[in-house]
């Protein structure tokens, strides 16, 4: 009977092994289904140097359905008032696979302290910020503009570092002709408060009619503080690209854009787009010599003249 006994219990505790070790086996294939199933998007395609700046957003407001494995670029516009950022953003929104959110930062609360510039950053690359610029179709790129004198310089380091985390590339926009520049901001910040249009103030126009009543108005440069401010603005300059060298960045031109389309290609191999013939409706405001768009034109000839900004006087860039 003791024989019987313990082959009995022997042979119970190899049976209750056997079920015990395809419980784990059971578990171990569910847990491993369960990663397959939860991994990342693959990377194929993708180059190993670009990995760090193709992302796969996860929105808190919406869906991304079929699109949630399509590999989303960072990017941010740098720029100043009047240099053609308003055109270019135009153009990159005119790509069925981009969206850029427009200037953000003009409102004043969001860059109030650097967590409001970093909590709107974040609303915006988590594809949970909605303008006039999102779009249904699946992004390859999403971003904004932003101007240097909207939190970007004095925050610079926190952006610096946000910007190298979240793996976003800087696209850098300026003017060559500064004192073009400089009579676009003038005649600008006229119609803000002259509402040249039908009484309203309008930045971008879309008609040549517009264009033409705008371009009307000369302005008046101080000529004792030009060269002072072309100074300025050109040590501001320097200064972002300093502050920014260490991200992936590219640096554009206005007149190069303009003269120059395969610009717009280097553009979208940047942002590792597919490639689309971009368009803008814009229509430029200020065209031909400067002399016929400034008010007091002997007078800033004589400021600039002997001077590194004197060839700005002739530069000509027509749209």
């Amino acid at each position: 009977m003791m024989v019987v006994l313990v082959l009995a219990m022997v042979c119970g505790v190899y049976v209750c092994s056997l079920f015990l070790r395809q419980i784990s086996n059971s578990t171990k294939a569910k847990v491993l289904r369960f990663q397959v199933t939860d991994q990342a998007c693959p990377s194929f395609g993708i180059e190993p140097w670009e990995i760090p700046y193709v992302h796969y957003p996860k929105p808190e407001t919406h869906s991304r359905e079929e699109c949630v494995c399509n590999g989303v670029r960072y990017f941010a516009i740098l720029s100043m008032q009047r240099s053609g950022s308003g055109w270019f953003e135009t153009l990159l929104n005119s790509h069925i696979n981009v969206s850029s959110n427009g200037e953000i930062f003009m409102v004043g609360t969001r860059r109030n302290n650097i967590s409001s510039i970093l909590r709107t950053m974040d609303q915006v690359y988590n594809l949970d910020w909605f303008s006039s610029a999102s779009k249904n179709e699946c992004l390859a790129a999403v971003g904004f503009k932003w101007m240097l004198n909207q939190g970007l310089m004095e925050y610079n380091k926190e952006i610096v570092e946000y910007f190298r985390n979240k793996g976003v590339s800087a696209i850098f926009l300026f003017r060559r002709n500064l004192l073009r520049r400089m009579i676009s901001v003038l005649a600008n910040s006229y119609d803000r408060d002259a509402k040249l249009l039908n009484g309203t103030h309008k930045s971008h126009v879309h008609t040549t009619e517009e264009a033409q009543i705008l371009a009307k108005y000369k302005p008046t440069v101080n000529a004792t503080l030009l060269l002072s401010d072309l100074e300025e603005t050109e040590e501001t300059i320097t200064k972002a690209l300093e502050y920014f060298k260490s991200t992936r960045h590219i640096v554009l031109y206005y007149e190069d854009l303009i003269h120059n389309h395969t610009k717009l290609k280097d553009v979208q191999e940047f942002l590792r787009l597919p490639y689309r013939e971009l368009s803008s409706r814009q229509v430029k405001i200020h065209n031909g010599n400067l002399s016929k768009q400034v008010g007091n034109w002997d007078d800033v000839k004589k400021a600039l003249k002997g001077t590194s900004y004197e060839g700005m006087l002739h530069a000509d860039d027509q749209m």
